[in-house]
C-alpha cells in the first residue's frame, strides 16, 4: 500500500512538471518514474526523515529547554572537526614607560599559548519502531520517538555542561545555613539546612570580594531550593523578586544582583570538609548535597560541536525503522583561579 500511494506521489509531480515545462504525458511518467527509482537508504524517496530539520530542532531544543546555557561565553567558534575545542591565548601583555630614558629599548617576545579540550559524546539508546508501514500511514508514533530523543539528548548535554561547571576549590563554596529540612535528592537520607535568603546574600558579598562584574550575573536553583528560598522571603522581598520574572528569558526572579533560574537538577556535592561535585551518572548516595550554582556570564564557557541523527529504516533484522541521534558538547570554568562561579551546597543538619 505504502508503494502505490508513494508511486501516486511521484507521478502528481510529474504531472505538474510536465505542465509547467509543456512537456507532455511521456515526460509526466519519466519523471514520476525516476523519482520512484530514487532510494534512500532502504526505502524510497518518501520514506526518509529529513534529518537537517531533526538535527536543527536538537539544537533549538538545548537552548529552548536549558536556557541557562544562553548565559555563558559560547566557544562553538573555536570548535575544531566537531569534537575538540581551541582557544588561542595571547601571552604577556605589551609593556608601556613614560618618559623613557634607557635607550635602545629591551625588545621581548610574546608567548601566546592555547587551551584545547575535546567535547563528550552524547549518543542516545537506538530506538525501533515495529510494524513500519502501520506507523507511516500515521507518523504520530515516531515523531513522538523522535521527540523523546531530542529531549533525552537535551537534558543529558546540559547536565553533562553543568558538571563541568562545578567548582572544586574551597574559596568558592557556600554552604547553607536555614533551619532543617528533608534532604531531597535521589538516595539521599537525614536533613539538610534550607537554602535561604542569607545564602543568596553571601553568594553576592563573595563575588563582590573577587571583583566579579555585577552585571550579567546568574544563579540556578533546583525546584526543591528554590521553594525554600521563596519560603523565606518576606512579602516585600517576594513582590521585588517576582517583578524581574521573564518567561521568555528563563528567569524566575532577581534577587542581590542575581539574575535566578530554576530547573529540575542542577548539582550534587559530597559531604566531605571541602565538598567534592557528583557526576549527574553516578548513582544518588545517602550523603548527597543539592547545590545552587552561581556564576558571571565570562566566568563560565560552553561548547557545541557535531549534531548529528541517523536513521535505518526497514532494518531486515530487527523488522522496522531505528533511530539514534548523537551531540559532541563541553563546557569549562574560564579562569584559572575559579572566580567568578560559586556553588551554594547543602549543609547537614541534626
Amino acid at each position: 500500500m505504502k508503494k502505490i500511494v508513494a508511486l501516486f506521489f511521484n507521478l502528481m509531480i510529474g504531472v505538474i512538471v510536465a505542465s509547467v515545462t509543456g512537456g507532455g504525458g511521456l515526460l509526466a511518467l519519466g519523471v514520476g518514474g525516476g523519482l520512484s527509482l530514487i532510494k534512500t537508504g532502504t526505502e524510497g524517496l518518501n520514506m526518509a526523515i529529513q534529518k537537517e530539520i531533526w538535527q536543527n530542532d536538537i539544537i533549538e531544543a538545548l537552548w529552548a529547554d536549558n536556557a541557562f546555557l544562553s548565559y555563558a561565553f559560547n566557544a562553538d567558534q573555536y570548535v575544531l572537526a566537531g569534537k575538540v575545542v581551541h582557544i588561542p591565548q595571547a601571552g604577556t601583555s605589551v609593556s608601556t614607560k613614560t618618559n623613557r630614558t634607557d635607550l635602545p629599548a629591551a625588545v621581548t617576545t610574546r608567548t601566546d599559548t592555547e587551551i584545547n579540550y575535546s567535547l563528550d559524546e552524547l549518543t542516545t539508546d537506538p530506538i525501533r519502531i515495529p510494524n513500519a508501514e502501520t506507523v507511516e500511514l500515521s507518523y504520530d508514533k515516531r515523531n513522538s520517538v523522535l521527540s523523546d530523543t531530542k529531549m533525552s539528548i537535551s537534558e543529558t548535554a546540559a547536565l553533562n555542561i553543568l558538571f563541568k561547571w562545578n567548582p572544586t576549590a574551597s574559596g568558592n563554596i557556600l554552604r547553607t545555613t536555614g533551619t532543617a529540612v528533608a534532604a531531597h535528592t535521589d538516595g539521599a537520607t537525614g536533613n539538610r539546612k534550607k537554602f535561604t535568603v542569607a545564602d543568596v546574600k553571601a553568594a553576592q558579598k563573595l563575588m563582590n570580594k573577587q571583583k566579579v562584574p555585577s552585571a550579567d550575573r546568574y544563579m540556578l536553583i533546583d525546584a526543591d531550593m528554590y521553594d525554600q528560598l521563596t519560603d523565606d522571603m518576606t512579602a516585600t522581598q517576594y513582590r521585588d523578586f517576582s517583578s524581574a520574572l521573564n518567561v521568555q528569558e528563563g528567569t524566575v526572579g532577581k534577587m542581590y544582583g542575581f539574575n535566578i533560574m530554576m530547573r529540575s537538577e542542577v548539582a550534587r556535592y559530597t559531604n566531605a570538609a571541602t565538598p567534592v561535585p557528583v557526576a549527574w551518572t553516578t548513582a544518588g548516595s545517602a550523603t548527597d548535597n543539592a547545590a545552587v550554582l552561581c556564576w558571571q556570564k565570562n566566568s563560565v564557557e560552553r561548547a557545541l560541536g557535531m549534531v548529528d541523527f541517523f536513521e535505518d529504516l526497514g532494518n531486515p533484522t530487527y523488522y522496522g525503522d531505528i533511530y539514534s541521534a548523537l551531540v559532541r558538547v563541553g563546557g569549562r570554568i574560564r579562569r584559572a583561579d575559579g572566580k567568578g562561579i560559586l556553588a551554594i551546597v547543602q549543609a547537614a543538619s541534626a
